[in-house]
Order: C-alpha cells, then structure tokens, then sequence
C-alpha cells in the first residue's frame, strides 16, 4: 500500500506542473470517458436533477446535466493543481469579496462560522488565508479518509494556502481550545451532507424534496456565539471563480432553534438555482427518507432511538474467503 501511495503521489505531483490549459484538455477527455463511456452515477444524477427541477423540460434536464460532467471534471483536475498551484495565481483564480467583514468581525474578538455547499471548486476555498488578516486563523472541517496514507496526502494540499483542516469529530474540541486562548477563528462547514440516520434532527424542503438536514453546525454556533456568514460562490469562466461572505447574523443566540439551518438551506437553494450544473448531483443526496426514518427509528428527549426493526440489526460477520 505504501508504495502505491508513493505512486500516486508521484503521479500527482507531476501531473499538477502542467499548464491549466493542458489540465482542461485532459478534463475535456475525462469528461468523455465519464459521461459518454462509463456513465458514472448517471442516474443518480439524472434522478436527483429531474425530482429538483420538475418545471424543467428534459432538453433543459440534459442541458444542465452535460455542464455537470463537464464542471466535474473540470473540479478534478483543478484539484489536482492544488498540489503546486503558487498563491499568487491562485489569488488571481479565485477572489473573495467582503474579506473586510471577516477581519472587522474577528478584529472584534468574536468568531466566525462560514456556511458553504459542495458548489463550485469548495477544495479551492482554502485559499481564504491569502485574503484576510495575516494573523487569522482559518479552518475547514473535513470527513477523514479511511486509508491514513490518502488522508495524510489530502491534508497536505488542503494546507497549502494557510488553512487548517479539523476532523469533524474533533470540531468542538477544537473551537473550544481557541476560545479558551482568546483566539477568533474562521472555520468552513460544508453542510449539505446527508446525516447518519442517529443524526437526523431537523427536516428542511430543499430543491422539492424533503431533506434530512446535519443540525450540528447550529450547534457548535449557539454553544459558542459565533457569527454566521454564507459564501456565496460563482463561476466567473472556466477556471476562475468568486465568492463573497454573506452576513447570516452576529448574534446567533437570539435565533430560534434550526433557525440558521432554515437560512443556509434556503441561501444554498439559491445559489444552484443561478447556475445548477456546479452543485454536486453525483452524490445520493436523498438516499433517506422521512417514512423510512419513522418506520427505524424514534426521536425520545432529543436523541434518535432505533426501533425493532429488521434494517436496523447489524449484519452477520462475513465468513473469510477460504471458509465455504
């Protein structure tokens, strides 16, 4: 494993020297191979796009669902740039306006949750750092890899703009740790992951669907007081984008409860509505349902309770491979 690992990291470094206009040839050959060849999750995407836009004819359906695959491929050969893409073209690929609201607040002692959705090229959002005050610290909470070797791999890339990376179970430790020092931070949650059934706690109608919704950003928001800002990304042409910080609320506590997570849900909708093809249909968004979660589950003082329920045992060990 290691010396794939090696490999592959050869191969990455390498390929990320080239020219951006060579990375779009090979995303224009991986787009291709992917959505003319393999098909890849056509028809999660096909279904996800056709259930949240039902005004839409199909001809505008297959519009945006060819931008899609092209986007996609696209956003991986960018992020494969990221392995030695030097700040100052990187500043130049991406802006962010309202930075100066990040550094008033924070100059102010008070720190900073920032709400965004897998739109746009979200790993190039940890060039936040080139954009405010030298001295701030930013975060991004991040799902580790099961293979430590790629997680490691990861983390690299993702820190080489100055940003930190912090495992979603260690989110709340870490915020703590900070405020403890007297220290504002700035930390990303990309929050339009489907939660694990125990997680579910809130419902929002997001793009005509009923959607489970991860509430633990909101949390950490009201445990701590943190002000709420949204990015709201664009695609400015290929290969360059726009983000600017929307101001949700300075003081969260005055909220009501899934109050913020209503508001992100329904800034985020409006961003993929501009502009569609550059949110993540690939992903099987709405996998779980409200009637399932009802049938498994139960909700007693707060916490998600599984019922007796066939689906909800845990599957028999597998047998190895030499024992019939």
């Amino acid at each position: 494993m290691k010396i794939l690992y090696y490999f592959i990291l050869a191969i990455w470094y390498v390929c990320s020297l080239l020219p951006m206009r060579v990375h779009y040839v090979i995303s224009d050959l991986l787009f291709w191979l992917l959505y003319k060849v393999v098909g890849y999750r056509k028809n999660v995407v096909w279904k996800n796009l056709a259930e949240s836009f039902p005004e839409k004819s199909e001809e505008e359906l297959q519009r945006i669902e060819r931008s899609f695959y092209h986007f996609f491929c696209d956003y991986l050969v960018e992020t494969v740039k990221l392995m030695t893409i030097s700040q100052e073209e990187m500043k130049r690929r991406i802006k962010f306006k309202g930075s100066e609201l990040v550094d008033e607040i924070m100059g102010s002692g008070q720190s900073i949750a920032l709400y965004l959705g897998h739109y746009c090229n979200w790993e190039w959002v940890s060039s936040i750092p080139l954009w405010v005050n030298p001295n701030a610290w930013c975060g991004q909470v991040y799902h580790p890899l099961e293979n430590k070797d790629f997680d490691k791999l990861f983390l690299q890339i993702r820190k080489r703009m100055g940003a930190h990376s912090i495992a979603m179970q260690d989110t709340l430790r870490e915020v703590v740790k900070h405020k403890r020092e007297n220290q504002p931070i700035i930390v990303g949650y990309i929050s339009d992951q489907k939660p694990h059934w125990v997680n579910i706690h809130h419902w929002v109608d997001f793009l005509h669907h009923d959607t489970p919704v991860l509430t633990g950003t909101e949390r950490i928001i009201h445990k701590m007081n943190h002000a709420v800002l949204y990015l709201d990304i664009q695609r400015v042409r290929r290969g360059y984008y726009e983000a600017e910080f929307k101001l949700i609320t300075r003081e969260p506590q005055k909220m009501k409860e899934y109050e913020l997570t209503d508001i992100y849900f329904e800034m985020l909708e409006k961003t993929i509505r501009r502009a569609p093809e550059f949110w993540l249909w690939s992903h099987d968004r709405w996998k779980r349902t409200r009637e399932e979660f009802n049938e498994r589950f139960e909700v007693i003082d707060g916490k998600v309770i599984a019922k007796d329920h066939p689906d909800n045992k845990p599957a028999p060990p597998k047998k190895p491979w030499y024992k019939f």
